[in-house]
């Protein structure tokens, strides 16, 4: 494990809110978060990306820019309330701190806080720390604003399962103050007799004793889940299983109402497919809870929010905005967009795509993947893309 420090270099932090205009008629904030250089910090200002905006489609009045570049396999994404955003990688094995030093609206820094983690897809932020998950622990950086330039962390828990299969994650704190953390399916399908996998569990991060409670069992693998500010209740995504054929199973948002339900699998999949191995297994597809939205075969959707800003139109306000990451091993690819939803109480209807083009149809080609989506302080959408390494913005202006 790689330490990242830098030689007896303070960190000093000034923060400065930006006025700009909407052209909404209403008015938001670029933030700028400025730090002194460090051993483990890099401009970025003037990195590269090797991406095709032109092809990217947005509704009317929306535009998309590289907010980030340079940040290889960009995938979970949290922001603190300065508007530093933390970005978890899956592949690289790195956790980064992205900066907009300036308040132009693009990052010109990024802090490598650790190196040589075991798949660290997930963060989250909270009351002033990072939490990180690996494959089989939780890990925390305390006080990381004031620690930039010299990130230490200590393990909150490390003993959940060490499968790599399906065994990256995605974390958040719920309204309860819970860290919420899935433990996906150790297989393509399979039924496990330890009823931690397949399964979404929260746990107390602040207890002297951190121990997970599974909270909903029946989860394939979901890697993205929001909280419905109106209800409460937690929403997710869920990818199904392979080697059903190209248009079998559907992908799943799924829409939690308590503690203890099961959403079906191995048994039963998008609410209605029995499995052809362990369907028999299982009870009636009345035992199960089906999903609020059938999202496709292999889209495999992930990182998902409910936009909550004011610089969208106000139709996408409590809109669930889902990053559909694309198929691996369908015949025609499926996914490569963002879409949304209208969520009311327990029903999502009327997805629509709001971002298409990482995928080239015709030519059956992607140059990127969406992974998360997260909002910053004035409303507009940032986009991880791990194939391309960068982290969009998305904005709008009526004019």
């Amino acid at each position: 494990m790689k330490y990242l420090t830098n030689y007896s270099i303070l960190l000093g932090i000034g923060i400065t809110l930006l006025a700009f205009g909407c052209e909404q008629n209403q008015k938001a904030e670029a933030q700028s978060f400025e730090t002194p250089n460090s051993a483990n910090k890099r401009d970025i200002s003037e990195a590269k990306a090797d991406v095709k905006l032109d092809e990217i489609m947005l509704p009317e009045n929306f535009k998309i820019d590289v907010w980030a570049a340079d940040i290889p396999n960009a995938r979970e994404m949290a922001i603190s309330e300065e508007g530093v955003v933390f970005v978890g990688t899956r592949q690289e094995g790195n956790v980064y701190a992205v900066i907009d030093e300036n308040g132009d609206g693009k990052a010109d820094t990024k802090f490598i806080l650790a190196e040589d983690l075991q798949m660290p897809n997930g963060v989250a932020y909270k009351d002033g720390d990072l939490y990180v998950a690996e494959v089989s622990r939780i890990i925390r950086f305390k006080d990381i604003l004031n620690n930039l330039n010299d990130p230490k962390y200590e393990i909150v828990y490390d003993e959940y399962p060490t499968e790599t299969h399906h065994g990256w994650k995605f974390i958040d704190f719920g309204p309860d103050g819970m860290l919420y953390v899935p433990v996906g399916a150790p297989c393509n399908i399979c039924e496990s007799e330890d009823e931690i996998f397949a399964s979404i569990t929260r746990m107390d991060v602040n207890s002297s004793n951190p121990t997970p409670e599974v909270y909903v069992h029946g989860v394939r693998n979901s890697v993205g889940f929001d909280w419905d500010p109106k209800t409460g209740d937690m929403w997710f995504t869920d990818n199904g299983r392979d080697m059903l054929g190209d248009d079998v199973p559907n992908c799943e948002l799924n829409h939690i109402t308590k503690a203890g339900q099961h959403f079906g699998y191995p048994y039963w999949h998008e609410g209605t497919v029995k499995d052809p191995e362990f369907g028999d297994k299982g009870g009636p597809a009345s035992d199960y809870v089906a999903p609020a939205a059938k999202m496709g075969a292999h889209v495999a959707p992930l990182g998902m929010r409910f936009y909550q800003g004011d610089m969208f139109p106000s139709e996408y306000k409590n809109k669930v905005i889902i990053a559909k990451h694309g198929s691996w091993n369908r015949s025609k690819k499926s996914g490569y967009v963002l879409t949304s939803l209208n969520v009311d109480g327990s029903t999502a209807s009327g997805e629509q795509d709001f971002a298409t083009g990482w995928l080239d149809v015709e030519a059956q080609e992607a140059w990127g993947r969406p992974v998360d989506v997260q909002e910053l302080k004035d409303g507009s959408l940032l986009i991880s893309d791990d194939m391309a390494g960068v982290i969009y913005r998305v904005t709008y202006s009526a004019n």
